[in-house]
């Protein structure tokens, strides 16, 4: 069985760009019901479909296939809900050996930057970057399939 556990949280400055790369993601829902959620995206030029359970705290089932991106696009375009989720994914190796992603996310969510770390054990332990604010794990609002219905631009 896949499994996820990852965190979340805000950020508290642009610090994390400081040498790293950033990759481009686009991603659409074809289901997000609390029990499963099925997405499609295109990061750069490669598609991926990803199947996710309900979450228990941190953790979650997660299986993830990569598909070829014309079809993801495709799906994206004709069979995903709308919006579409846009976001600059920015990639940070601590110094202990985690990697952090950073979603910058665009269009309707413009303003919403967001670090996840995925974790082996719910337990583990790391070190947070300077740039780390609140953790915001388990908050439903800033769940990405949440983002659709409810954009950072009306949270204000």
């Amino acid at each position: 069985m896949g499994k996820e556990i990852e965190r979340k949280f805000l950020i508290k400055s642009d610090e994390y760009k400081i040498n790293t790369q950033y990759s481009y993601l686009q991603q659409g829902y074809l289901s997000k019901q609390k029990e499963r959620v099925v997405r499609v995206r295109v990061k750069d030029d490669k598609g991926y479909i990803t199947i996710k359970g309900k979450n228990d705290g941190a953790t979650r089932v997660e299986y993830e296939y990569t598909i070829p991106s014309s079809d993801a696009n495709e799906i994206i375009e004709n069979l995903c809900q709308k919006p579409v989720i846009e976001k600059r994914r920015y990639y940070y190796n601590s110094d202990d050996g985690h990697l952090w992603e950073i979603d910058e996310f665009l269009g309707d969510n413009e303003g919403l930057v967001v670090a996840e770390i995925e974790l082996t054990d719910e337990t583990e332990t790391f070190n947070k970057p300077q740039w780390v604010g609140e953790e915001v794990t388990g908050d439903e609002k800033y769940y990405n399939s949440n983002l659709i219905e409810n954009p950072y631009k009306n949270w204000k």
